[in-house]
C-alpha cells in the first residue's frame, strides 16, 4: 500500500505542478535557499581608516594587511557551518581588492605584497579547496572614480564585472548595493541596470543576483538580520526601478501573497556593530546566543542568514569573532542534532471526525525534499513514548510554489492539549519553539484555499530553554 501511495503522490504532484499559475524559483534559486548561512566580508581601506563609508580619497598605501589569510577566512567559515562567503568587491570609495584595469584605485596601487597581491585571487581559490561558494559584492557607487557620473562609467562598470566572472568564478551570488551618490565630480550616475544585468546572464547564467528587489534575492527591509513572521518568497516589483526606489520595508520583510516574482528574502547583519572591523568593537561581538536567535528569525521563518563577518587590519578573523562562531555552531548542532520524530510510531493524514484508515497509515517521518505530501492539509505524529518537545519544524515543497497562508499546530499530552501554536508561512524551513511540554503527538492543520498545500518534512527537537524564541 506505501507504495501505491507513493506513486499516487508522484502522479498529483506533476499534475498539480502543470496547473499552478503562481511564480516557481529556478533551479539557481532551489540551490540558493538550501544555502541557509553564509558569511558576508567587508573588507578595504575602511578597514584601516576606522571609517564605515569612505570618501574615495583614501591614499592607496594604507590598504596593507599584514597577515592577510583567506585560508584562514574559509576555515572559520567552514567550521562555523557557513557555505559560502561573499566580499565586497569594491565598496562604495571605489576601491578594488583585485588589481582592475578599469580603475587606478585598487590593491595594485597598495603596499599589499607590492602591489603583487589579489584577495579576490586569493579568497576564490581558498573556497574551491575547501568547497565553499564563492560570492561578489560589487558597489555601482564610485567616489573615486573620475569617469562616475558620466555615461562612460557604466562601460567602466560593465568591464569590471566581466573582470570578476572572467578572472574569479564561479560566481554563485553577485551582491548589488542600493547606493547611489554623488561621485568625485559631484555628479550622481544614471546606472543602465538592464545592460548589467544582461551582462552577468550572458557571462553566469547560474548566478543569482541580489539587490533592494532582486532580480534573484531582495532585501529583507532591515540590517537586523531579521525576517518577517510572515513571510513570502513572491514580491511585486512593478512600478521601481533597481536603486531608485524599493517597496516599503516591511513589505520587503514580508513579501507579496500574490506577487508576481519569485524573489526571496536574503537577511544581512553584522556580527558587530559595524560592518567594517573597528579595534573599539572587539568586545561588542555578538554572543552565540544572540546568533541563535537571529537564525531562528531569518532561517526559521524561510529566509536566509548572510551574517558579516569583517577581518581585521591583519586580514585575519579576530579571535573574537571566531570564537563567537564556533559557539554559534554548536549551539545549532547541540540543538537540532536529534530529531525526536524518528522513532516515532506512524505518520497519517487524518479525516475531520479524526478516524484513521489502515490503508493511509504511512511509515513517513522522514520525510525528506525529495519524499514529499501532496495536498496533506491535516496530519498527526504519534510518538512512540512521551518526550520532552519545545521545537517543532516545517518544510514546504517551495519548487512546486509557497501555498500555506495559515497554520496551526495542536500539542498534545495524551488527549490534553497542552499548547496551540498559529502561524502564517511555511517557506522552505519554518522553526517554531514554545515553552518545554511532554508531547505524546501532534497535530498540524493546514489552511489553504486552493488546496494545494504541500509539506516535505516535518522535526521535533528539545533545545535549550534559553534559546527559545517565545
Amino acid at each position: 500500500m506505501t507504495r501505491i501511495f507513493t506513486l499516487l503522490v508522484f502522479l498529483v504532484s506533476l499534475e498539480l505542478a502543470g496547473q499552478i499559475k503562481q511564480p516557481l524559483p529556478s533551479r539557481q534559486q532551489l540551490a540558493w535557499h538550501d544555502m541557509e548561512f553564509y558569511f558576508f566580508m567587508h573588507f578595504g581601506p575602511n578597514t584601516f581608516t576606522d571609517k564605515e563609508w569612505g570618501h574615495g580619497d583614501e591614499p592607496e598605501e594604507i590598504f596593507n594587511p599584514s597577515q592577510l589569510d583567506c585560508r584562514q577566512w574559509v576555515k572559520v567559515a567552514k567550521e562555523a557551518g557557513a557555505k559560502g562567503i561573499i566580499i565586497t568587491a569594491k565598496h562604495h570609495d571605489g576601491f578594488c581588492l583585485w588589481p582592475s584595469k578599469y580603475s587606478k584605485h585598487t590593491v595594485r596601487e597598495s603596499k599589499w605584497k607590492n602591489g603583487k597581491g589579489d584577495v579576490l585571487k586569493e579568497l576564490s581559490q581558498a573556497c574551491k579547496e575547501q568547497g565553499l561558494k564563492f560570492g561578489v559584492y560589487i558597489s555601482p557607487w564610485d567616489r573615486n572614480h573620475p569617469d562616475y557620473g558620466t555615461e562612460k562609467y557604466n562601460d567602466v562598470f560593465v568591464n569590471m564585472m566581466k573582470e570578476l566572472f572572467t578572472n574569479y568564478g564561479p560566481i554563485w551570488e553577485l551582491w548589488w548595493d542600493g547606493a547611489n551618490g554623488e561621485g568625485p565630480n559631484g555628479k550622481k550616475q544614471v546606472y543602465d541596470w538592464r545592460r548589467f544585468e544582461n551582462t552577468v546572464r550572458q557571462l553566469s547564467p547560474a548566478t543569482v543576483i541580489f539587490s533592494d528587489i532582486g532580480p534573484d534575492i531582495r532585501w529583507v527591509g532591515n540590517e537586523s538580520g531579521i525576517a518577517g513572521k510572515t513571510n513570502w518568497n513572491y514580491l511585486d516589483t512593478a512600478g521601481y526601478k533597481r536603486g531608485l526606489g524599493a517597496p516599503a520595508n516591511d513589505t520587503l520583510q514580508q513579501g507579496n501573497v500574490f506577487g508576481k516574482n519569485w524573489i526571496p528574502a536574503e537577511c544581512d547583519v553584522s556580527i558587530r556593530p559595524g560592518w567594517f572591523w573597528h579595534a573599539n568593537e572587539d568586545t561588542l561581538v555578538k554572543s552565540p546566543e544572540r546568533l541563535f536567535d537571529l537564525y531562528l528569525k531569518s532561517v526559521g521563518r524561510g529566509a536566509n542568514l548572510l551574517l558579516n563577518v569583517p577581518p581585521d587590519n591583519r586580514g585575519l578573523i579576530h579571535e573574537k569573532d571566531v570564537e563567537a562562531l564556533i559557539g554559534f555552531k554548536k549551539l545549532r548542532d547541540e540543538s537540532f542534532g536529534i530529531n525526536l520524530l524518528k522513532q516515532a510510531n506512524s505518520y497519517w493524514e487524518f479525516l475531520e471526525n479524526d478516524v484513521m484508515p489502515d490503508s493511509l497509515q504511512v511509515r513517513a517521518i522522514s520525510l525528506s525534499p525529495k519524499i514529499y505530501s501532496i495536498n496533506v492539509e491535516n496530519f498527526v505524529v504519534q510518538l512512540q513514548q512521551p518526550a520532552r518537545i519545545n521545537c517543532i519544524v516545517l518544510r514546504e515543497v517551495i519548487h512546486l510554489g509557497q501555498t500555506i497562508k495559515k497554520f496551526k499546530v495542536l500539542i498534545y499530552n495524551k488527549d490534553k492539549v497542552v499548547k496551540e501554536i498559529t502561524g502564517t508561512t511555511v517557506g522552505r524551513k519554518r522553526v517554531l519553539t514554545f515553552p518545554a511540554s511532554t508531547v505524546t503527538s501532534f497535530k498540524v492543520l493546514l489552511e489553504d484555499a486552493k488546496g494545494n498545500d504541500n509539506i516535505s518534512g516535518v522535526a521535533a527537537y528539545l533545545i535549550d530553554e534559553k534559546l527559545v524564541e517565545q
